[in-house]
């Protein structure tokens, strides 16, 4: 189960150590320094800061998930906590925050699921129009290719190292990757990428561009790579730069 509030319990029980015997001067200085000039101030201001930023993201999360967060509340449970004057014993703040991991969880599993079944069927609707197009070819796996640019050099085979430059997309135009915004191609063994890439970029001479349009089954199926939800159908304009025969490669190891 993914605890979203371990971090920031520890972070206040650090912040509440440091600061025992100390409640009056907390009271008195709770209102922020508009001015930071000494390093204990900046000090003092970065911890709060960084325990802010840290749970600003978890409780926009939160409520995205549809789950109302009382912020007034959350900066009275800090101020009691830093001071030692909490309403529920820690057993019970235990308890409670597990409880809303599980709703947590539970709400992250129902979108994902969502969104995963709506995937599904843009993705059905996009490969059948696309397929239609003049010059889309589809193969037998169902993997869609169109050539962009004719090349006349070799194909590699599977075993092969190639070297491409290449854009991914999902099928609303999201760009995910693109090895031209690194400024540089990408080099690895072709039977070590995903089924849709082993496949399409065989079909390719050296010198030419491709675009592929590849279904989930042929990708990343019902994993969420984070940047790539499940059950999405991937684009890729794909430029094939050269290639490294296998063979070659193993004699020039072996060599060496």
């Amino acid at each position: 189960m993914k605890s979203i509030y371990k971090y920031s319990l520890v972070a206040l029980a650090v912040v509440g150590l440091s600061a025992c015997n100390q409640e009056q001067k907390v009271k008195e200085e709770a209102a922020p320094a508009t001015v930071l000039t000494t390093d204990a101030q900046k000090e003092a201001y970065s911890v709060g800061a960084s325990i802010g930023r840290y749970m600003a993201g978890h409780i926009k999360e939160q409520e995205e998930l549809g789950m109302p967060v009382d912020r007034a509340l959350i900066v009275e449970g800090f101020s009691n906590g830093l001071n030692g004057e909490l309403k529920l014993n820690e057993e019970e703040i235990q308890t409670v925050l597990q409880n809303l991991d599980k709703k947590l969880n539970d709400k992250r599993t129902e979108q994902a699921q969502a969104l995963a079944a709506k995937n599904l069927e843009e993705s059905k609707k996009f490969l059948e129009t696309n397929k239609a197009k003049e010059g889309v070819t589809t193969t037998e796996s169902g993997l869609q290719y169109e050539v962009l640019t004719a090349g006349t050099g070799d194909k590699p085979a599977a075993e092969d190292t190639v070297e491409v430059h290449y854009v991914g997309t999902l099928i609303d135009g999201t760009e995910f990757d693109s090895s031209y915004k690194r400024g540089e191609t990408a080099k690895f063994p072709l039977n070590r990428v995903i089924a849709g890439w082993t496949e399409g970029v065989q079909l390719m001479p050296v010198g030419s561009k491709y675009r592929f349009v590849i279904p989930a089954e042929l990708a990343y199926g019902e994993r969420d790579t984070g940047t790539i939800p499940a059950n999405s159908t991937l684009i890729f304009e794909v430029e094939l730069i050269s290639i490294e025969k296998a063979q070659a490669a193993a004699t020039d190891g072996a060599a060496k």
